[in-house]
């Protein structure tokens, strides 16, 4: 089957490695099966041709950093915030992380799968059409299996491509406060071999930060990790600098996320270990916070960065990759075009898809968002006014 989009306005998207393409020329795009095939100014010929009626056409967007396993909201927290109240107050509370395991503790694999299903809808519609999955919201053996479970059967049932990743060390369950050590053996000699034999996730995150895992803690369990065949990945210096960043490089982590609190001497291990920087400023808008991350500090050190929602019931709740751009414009110092980047290519390359997705380019699945638009410039411009006039995934566009 071969498609044939006809009539595009522009066409915004990084074409290789080192050059951004921002192309205002008319062009066409063919597409045999779910691949690009050809883009030039006049293809081939098709079986089936789409007029994009001048709509300005850009990658689908890549969530590189979502937690879409929860059961119930915590919405109360969020009137907490309003009032004043800080994250690591209401988490002391009883809040936070931990208030959230019970939800999947006490609910059953398909009522779990029946409530998460429903959110992916929603990143389609916002035009992500690749996520991170990650679980950690179960904290023991048994629910962060099912947690990764629920994960597998939603790749299978969504249009949205989901990559998993293992989280079992996202906080301290109540059974182990006094002994946190022996839940990092619980980790370490249960869970990740069990992950791995079900062949459950890609990665392993550790969210290595005071008052949850330490330095010393978060290498023994991303090691463990890594002997198993998962790949490292890190919530790092999210609230303060503990060295998290320098972890991330000495295991070779394939990003690094958070990082409003990270060191010189972090970021500059990051950038020689080709550590990609992943920038959730979503989450600084959502808890309330200033501290948003300076981006031209990341690129000094040469750090490559992402752009993700970190979509979660607690601490962000946005599921609209063109809000993080409109934040990352007008908060962390990047142009519109690093922003899309960000969102598109880089986030596809801290997933180990750029060669597959983030990009519009001969050889590429067509996975691609529609705008109502003349140029970039608009995308973080129209806020809360969405401007996305159709989602294609995988060559057929979606009602």
């Amino acid at each position: 089957m071969k498609t044939k989009i006809t009539n595009i306005g522009s066409i915004a998207s990084r074409n290789n490695e080192n050059q951004p393409l921002w192309d205002g020329e008319q062009v066409e795009i063919l597409i045999e099966d779910d691949i690009i095939s050809e883009i030039g100014k006049k293809v081939s010929d098709a079986d089936e041709e789409i007029n994009a009626d001048g709509a300005l056409i850009t990658p689908g967007f890549v969530d590189s950093h979502t937690h879409p396993i929860f059961f119930g909201n915590r919405a109360k927290e969020f009137s907490m915030r309003a009032e004043g109240k800080s994250y690591s107050t209401i988490a002391r509370m009883g809040g936070g992380i931990v208030s959230s395991i019970q939800g999947i503790r006490n609910t059953s694999e398909d009522e779990l799968f029946e409530e998460c299903i429903e959110r992916l809808d929603i990143f389609l519609m916002h035009g992500t059409t690749t996520i991170e999955a990650k679980s950690g919201y179960g904290l023991d053996v048994e629910s962060e299996l099912k947690s990764l479970r629920v994960i597998r059967r939603l790749q299978q049932e969504s249009l949205l491509e989901i990559v998993p990743t293992f989280l079992g060390a996202h906080a301290f369950p109540q059974e182990f406060k006094n002994d946190k050590d022996g839940y990092v053996d619980l980790i370490c000699n249960e869970m990740i071999p069990a992950v791995v034999e079900e062949n459950l996730a890609v990665f392993c995150d550790v969210f290595c930060e005071k008052g949850y895992f330490t330095v010393k803690q978060s290498r023994k369990i991303l090691q463990t990790a890594k002997d198993h065949g998962l790949i490292p990945r890190l919530h790092a210096d999210e609230f303060e600098d503990s060295g998290a960043a320098n972890l991330a490089a000495e295991m070779g982590a394939i990003s690094a996320d958070h990082l409003m609190a990270a060191s010189p001497k972090g970021l500059k291990a990051m950038g020689k270990s080709n550590v990609i920087a992943t920038l959730l400023p979503g989450t600084t808008f959502f808890l309330k916070q200033k501290n948003y991350v300076d981006a031209k500090k990341f690129k000094k050190y040469g750090c490559e960065l992402a752009l993700a929602t970190d979509f979660n019931p607690g601490s962000c709740t946005i599921q609209s990759m063109s809000l993080i751009i409109t934040l990352a414009v007008l908060y962390c110092n990047m142009t519109v075009e690093e922003a899309l980047t960000a969102a598109t290519y880089t986030g596809a390359k801290s997933l180990n898809l750029h060669k597959k997705v983030g990009q519009i380019k001969a050889g590429y699945q067509a996975d691609l968002l529609f705008w109502e638009m003349d140029s970039i410039a608009e995308l973080p411009y129209w806020i809360g006014s969405d401007r996305l006039l159709t989602v294609m995934k995988k060559g057929k566009l979606l009602d």
